[in-house]
């Protein structure tokens, strides 16, 4: 396996091209922390694109960072840290999950697989928070759309278009991102002992309350240490934080006598949720990402639960759904997806052998993927980047 490893746009541009001619797929790597989302690979050539690594441009007052994709989120957060700024959507660090430790995490591989943490349901997902882009197509051609302020049209918003395209459409060189200020307090009202269907009532009413929640999440008993907990997050300015926060308690009550999570606790326990951790130890099951309507995830529990053998939890208000099932159990796809109705499942840790086998992505209907077909043709028409890692390619 060759690894080509570009300096700049004009090597990269020639790399793309010959792999073009030659009709040889690349594996896109930045960091490469993410090298098992999705299914295995169909390349023999691997573009590490990590040489478009740092900040270009920083504004503050503007709320606006420009970066080498393949810049790493420590390096991101670190500068955040200094203007006390946060990139809001709050991605992930799946190296834990996905057993890849020594590898950084990128901002573009957060952009690319449109990743977003707990803070989803308030701040939207990465892509909500993508402003701009360069980046060489499939065809070995360079372009850029969106700019380096919030109020931009420059046309068909291609950054959307690239958030959650795994890598698939074009090789990104660099990124521009809104960023937010960092809450000056956080608070977590943690209740105990509840079972799903109630868990999910809570934070549903959490979650309709005039209390602007930033995270709610339900850790069942046999991943939380003995006893379900089910937590709700507030945060900002420390006199509304404290104020909404005991507010919320009192409204809660009806679910039980809740505590109150301090600045310490609650970025513990919010990080861990966001890096997937209460399951990333079970190192030998399989695991899945669901999406659904909050409303649903009781009784899906419930159904998978009489056939699978589950350690799971929720978050985004029970509208996703975190799996882990045995290796005995974890090729049943098609149960998954027929409990779950309308809703997306999508496999994101299994062997390469089971990842090659099934679905890793909720399958299309006809007409999305004839859409998604095309759009790929107008980037990608030969399939060189990342060749077979959303779909089944020839």
């Amino acid at each position: 396996m060759s690894v080509y490893r570009p300096s700049d746009e004009s090597e990269l541009i020639v790399i793309v091209q010959q792999a073009l001619a030659a009709e040889e797929p690349l594996e896109l790597i930045a960091g490469g922390s993410k090298r098992g989302l999705g299914r295995p690979l169909q390349a023999p050539h691997v573009l590490d694109i990590g040489a478009f690594s740092g900040i270009r441009d920083y504004e503050p007052a503007e709320l606006v960072l420009t970066a080498g994709a393949a810049t790493p989120l420590g390096e991101i957060e670190a500068a955040l840290d200094g203007a006390w700024q946060m990139l809001a959507f709050e991605p992930g660090d799946w190296r834990g999950l996905l057993g890849c430790t020594e590898k950084a995490p990128t901002l573009g591989g957060a952009l690319a697989c449109n990743l977003a943490g707990p803070r989803r349901i308030r701040q939207g997902a990465a892509r909500d928070h993508f402003l701009g882009l360069k980046a060489v197509s499939g065809r070995g051609e360079a372009f850029k759309a969106g700019g380096r302020v919030v109020k931009n049209v420059t046309g068909y918003d291609l950054c959307k278009l690239m958030a959650g395209s795994y890598g698939t459409l074009a090789a990104l060189t660099e990124v521009s991102v809104k960023v937010l200020p960092r809450p000056e307090a956080t608070r977590t009202i943690a209740l105990f002992g509840l079972d799903v269907a109630r868990a999910v009532a809570a934070m549903t009413q959490g979650l309709n309350s005039a209390h602007e929640l930033t995270g709610a999440a339900h850790l069942p008993a046999d991943i939380a240490a003995g006893k379900a907990m089910t937590m709700l997050r507030v945060e900002g300015p420390v006199p509304s934080v404290e104020a909404r926060a005991s507010a919320l308690r009192h409204a809660l009550a009806s679910f039980g006598n809740a505590e109150i999570l301090g600045d310490d606790a609650s970025l513990k326990l919010w990080r861990e949720i966001r890096d997937v951790a209460p399951l990333a130890d079970h190192r030998e099951r399989a695991i899945w990402r669901i999406s659904l309507a909050p409303s649903a995830a009781p009784a899906l529990i419930a159904a998978l639960a009489k056939a699978l053998d589950l350690k799971f939890f929720l978050d985004w208000g029970g509208g996703l759904l975190w799996l882990a099932v045995p290796p005995a159990q974890d090729a049943r796809a098609a149960l998954i997806r027929a409990a779950l109705g309308s809703g997306h499942a999508t496999l994101i840790r299994a062997s390469d052998a089971l990842r090659a086998a099934i679905p890793v992505f909720q399958p299309q209907a006809r007409e999305l993927a004839g859409l998604s077909a095309r759009v790929k043709e107008s980037f990608d028409p030969k399939r060189i980047f990342n060749r077979g890692r959303m779909y089944a390619e020839l």
